[in-house]
Parts: structure tokens; sequence; C-alpha cells
């Protein structure tokens, strides 16, 4: 089960405010901030794939990359006994430690 909308190789978050009584969301991984909302799932859906057929018209209206690039790159902090138990870890198995992440990472996606 997902908490995520799908349209167009684009994902949405879904929440709910309880003081407004409303479902709500945000469109993640695009170089601005898309937001819509709706008092069901199906306005809320609707509403979804309408901010993004307008936020994909203005990007080409104006010549920018709606997506997100990811470099693969990032910074993680955790603490440092965490830290040594993974570099630990990985040296016992005869890797590296940012193989060790990219496992660890894959297998928590998956």
């Amino acid at each position: 089960m997902s908490n995520l909308l799908e349209y167009k190789d684009y994902m949405g978050t879904v929440e709910y405010s309880s003081s407004d009584n409303v479902l709500f969301g945000k469109v993640v991984g695009i170089n601005g901030l898309v937001s819509y909302e709706g008092k069901s799932i199906e306005e809320l859906q609707k509403d979804f794939e309408e901010a993004v057929d307008d936020y994909i018209e203005m990007c080409e209206e104006q010549g920018i990359e709606p997506q997100k690039t990811y470099k693969g790159t990032f910074n993680v902090r955790i603490s440092p006994t965490l830290h040594r138990s993974l570099a630990i870890c990985a040296a016992s198995r005869g890797t590296t430690l940012n193989k060790a992440v990219e496992d660890a990472i894959r297998q928590y996606v998956n």
C-alpha cells in the first residue's frame, strides 16, 4: 500500500488536515512547489493530475526542466556509533562503506 499518487511519471504525497477537513499533497521530485487538494480521494487525484498538467505546460513555456536531476550523492547524518558499526561490518564483508549504504538503501526501497 502506498501513500503516494502517481500520474505521468510524477509522484505526489497524500496528507489530511483535520482542521480543514481536506486531503492535500505536493508533487515530489520537481524543480518547484506544486500542491493540490480535494475533499475525497477522487477529487484529490483529479486536482493532482490537473496540477501536474499545468506544471508541465508552465515548464515548457518557460524552458524549465520539470523533474529534479539527482546526482547520486547526498549527505547522511547518523550517530558515530552506527557509523563505526557500519564501517566494521562493511570491512568484514570486504566491501566499502558506500557500497554497504547503497545495499542497505536498495533493500529498504525494495
